[in-house]
């Protein structure tokens, strides 16, 4: 166990300032992680204290060790599509890729086309399979409304599009192992383009330790778009925009969480996606609404979290709002640090990396 030296968020600050620039995380490239472990579960964990202001170096498979038998553990059950399609213009032959980020309805999707600058409204893109959709609308920043010529669902996708790696994974996917290792064992809704990465630690065995203690698991839903990934290139993060983004409480989880909370058991939401998810529906009395809708809610340092009281999370990209996200819950020191002591004992980075557990 190490311990860290008085955070400096006691100090008197003179003069606040809301940049990126300002955070001290730095990745090497060779750490960034192209391929998950061998097995699920096999993965480090670096548990951050923030009260104690401790770090330990441990291993998922010990993640049990770290809770507590009243814990209510909040996971994402979004299952990632296969959104990222190539193609060829009609015409002129031009390559084209694209990332289906939301179903409008049977034909018509949002998606992100590159190059945009070479689209043309009401032109064609040829797919396999018979497949070709027209570009019905520009929406902006390489977003478009494109339509199918043929209804296109999340089984037909898995005919004609991959995994959407993230572009740091600079592979190609592998159809059957990325098709099964890019998707936790909680996913179960079809719809997201990223996946909620906290949860590939997961085993059914390990889940199994953890209901043992008496914890319990509750599943809400938040379909990760490409806004939760945009870089933040504000010079005052704060004037970054978030794209919304579908989520879904049920009536039984919030019924779950609500009562969780009427027991004082800690929240414990496993990824940033859950945690956005509980805190876009908190209600001024401390429990949770039943509900689905849009959420851009935009977590960063001076949020006051009012239901998340741990977060298990994978390391994130510098740039990124998810990076915010933990250091407005951990602090820019505390996780600064936590961040650089992962980088020393060599820990593997982004989606298919190792993960942190944050407790207060």
């Amino acid at each position: 166990m190490i311990s860290l030296p008085p955070s400096k968020r006691d100090m008197k600050v003179t003069k606040e300032r809301h940049s990126l620039k300002d955070f001290r995380i730095k990745i090497p490239e060779e750490l960034i992680a192209q391929y998950p472990t061998e097995k699920r579960g096999q993965s480090k964990l670096l548990v951050l204290d923030i009260k104690k202001g401790t770090i330990v170096d441990d291993r998922f498979s010990n993640f049990v060790h770290y809770l507590s038998p009243n814990d209510c553990i909040v996971y994402n059950d979004a299952k990632v599509i296969n959104a990222r399609l190539f193609g060829l213009k009609k015409g002129s032959g031009g390559r084209v890729e694209l990332l289906l980020t939301r179903k409008l309805s049977e034909t018509c999707w949002h998606a992100i086309i590159r190059p945009a600058r070479r689209i043309r409204l009401h032109s064609t893109i040829e797919l396999k399979k018979h497949y070709s959709l027209e570009i019905i609308e520009d929406l902006g920043e390489g977003m478009f409304t494109v339509c199918f010529s043929y209804p296109l669902g999340f089984d037909e996708l898995k005919e004609i599009g991959e995994i959407p790696l993230p572009k740091y994974i600079r592979r190609k996917p592998i159809q059957e192992f990325d098709d099964d290792r890019y998707q936790t064992v909680f996913s179960t809704r079809f719809g997201a383009v990223a996946s909620p990465t906290a949860g590939l630690h997961f085993t059914k065995e390990i889940i199994r330790q953890i209901e043992d203690t008496g914890a319990v698991f509750v599943p809400v839903t938040l379909f990760v778009d490409w806004g939760t990934f945009k870089p933040v290139r504000e010079e005052d993060y704060r004037k970054h925009k978030i794209h919304k983004e579908l989520f879904e409480i049920s009536d039984e989880s919030a019924r779950t969480i609500n009562r969780c909370v009427d027991e004082g058991r800690r929240v414990l939401c496993i990824g940033t996606t859950s945690v956005r998810t509980l805190e876009t529906a908190i209600r001024s009395d401390g429990h949770v609404r039943g509900c689905r809708g849009e959420t851009d809610l935009y977590i960063y340092p001076g949020y006051n979290f009012k239901i998340t009281r741990a977060i298990l999370t994978n390391f994130h990209m510098p740039d990124s709002t998810l990076i915010l996200l933990i250091a407005a819950f951990a602090g820019k020191e505390l996780i600064e640090t936590a961040y650089a002591h992962a980088v020393a004992q060599k820990y593997r980075f982004f989606s298919y990396g190792d993960a942190m557990l944050l407790i207060q």
